[in-house]
């Protein structure tokens, strides 16, 4: 990746995939929805709580993050290992957070998978034991 001040304008694979993460975290939906194609296609893992694949920037982030939002305090992708091959980039990660109806805390090993073209995300895939985040969810 390159030195944080670049990071913003930087159309590198890592670059962009990495301030999706940051906009993730600081829960800045419009910030999130630039670093996503206009034809993005985004899936989450059958059997995830919001499995599917969701499209257009908008699409996503209501669908997706929005609805983490909404049940879940503190969802976060705590990304933290990157591995890239031209556009593709796998990053390993760790989802936390705290069910609302529950209250059981979650905390799960995560790979995603993106392909960056354009400076944009194109595609991702989800990949997490979908099991534990069912428990936390159990009442």
């Amino acid at each position: 990746m390159t030195e944080s001040g670049d990071l913003q304008n930087s159309t590198a694979p890592a670059d962009v995939v990495r301030r999706q993460y940051i906009a993730s975290a600081n829960r800045d939906l419009e910030a999130l929805r630039a670093t996503l194609a206009v034809d993005v296609e985004w899936t989450e893992m059958a059997g995830f709580p919001l499995a599917g694949t969701y499209r257009t920037p908008e699409g996503v982030t209501s669908a997706v993050m929005e609805r983490l939002s909404e049940e879940w305090d503190d969802w976060t992708a705590h990304d933290d290992t990157y591995v890239v091959d031209g556009e593709n980039v796998v990053v390993l990660a760790r989802y936390t957070a705290t069910n609302k109806a529950t209250g059981k805390d979650l905390d799960v090993r995560v790979a995603h998978h993106f392909t960056v073209r354009g400076g944009r995300i194109v595609r991702f895939e989800q990949f997490v034991d979908t099991a534990k985040v069912r428990e936390a969810m159990a009442e």
